[in-house]
């Protein structure tokens, strides 16, 4: 087994499922509200420049308001029926990686913790493929008060987890949400390779593993 390594956590999007597969679904939703999404991605870039935040969705909504020239109340309003429940209806279509479930359980059997923690909340997918049941901590970091890169978020998700953030290997697609944000937290870091990388065989020097499939991983880290 990778050494020291006590717990296994994971982004969500892009991570558990492919992100081109919610990308194309959500075409005909962004279209609609193209000029919402172009707003919300400006004010999310925003936020990740904070470190912590007494009240995250407050302090969104009033970022939205001002790009958009609307009172927060409305911004609020609109974050929650566009993105938290807009959303919400692709995630029944959008199907995991293959062999998560084998992963979650197999990792679990060799005596690690699992857990998940995700920018948006993971109530937003139900039950996460049924992999809600497989985990010992879900976190959003919304509520925690801040987006990932912040090593805040990792310092509290580690503390919840109940382990030291040098003993969690942490799974992500996002090489600046997830790994370096990870890394500076003190985690080890998994990284969900792209197609090109796959493709050209370059791994993410920076990660501790660079990984193709979820049997890949399994292998690495109990190997």
């Amino acid at each position: 087994m990778m050494k020291d390594i006590k717990a296994v956590a994971f982004d969500i999007d892009g991570t558990l499922y492919p992100d081109y597969a919610l990308n194309i679904l959500v075409i005909p939703h962004f279209l609609l509200h193209a000029r919402f999404f172009i707003c919300y991605d400006i004010v999310r870039h925003k936020l990740r420049k904070h470190a912590q935040l007494q009240d995250l969705l407050i302090f969104q909504a009033q970022l939205l308001a001002e790009q958009l020239h609307i009172t927060p109340q409305k911004a609020f309003k609109l974050i929650d029926r566009i993105i938290y429940k807009g959303l919400r209806p692709y995630f029944k279509i959008i199907r995991p990686f293959k062999h998560v479930h084998e992963t979650f359980d197999a990792f679990s059997k060799a005596g690690l913790k699992i857990g998940i923690l995700s920018d948006f909340p993971p109530e937003q997918k139900g039950t996460i493929w049924g992999l809600v049941d497989k985990c010992d901590v879900v976190m959003g970091s919304e509520k925690i008060g801040a987006l990932k890169p912040s090593t805040y978020v990792f310092q509290v998700f580690a503390k919840k987890m109940g382990f030291k953030p040098q003993e969690i290997l942490y799974v992500g697609n996002s090489i600046r949400s997830d790994i370096k944000g990870a890394k500076a937290a003190g985690m080890k870091t998994a990284f969900v390779m792209t197609l090109w990388r796959r493709i050209l065989h370059k791994p993410l020097k920076i990660a501790d593993i660079s990984f193709s499939s979820y049997r890949q991983l399994q292998k690495i880290v109990l190997d």
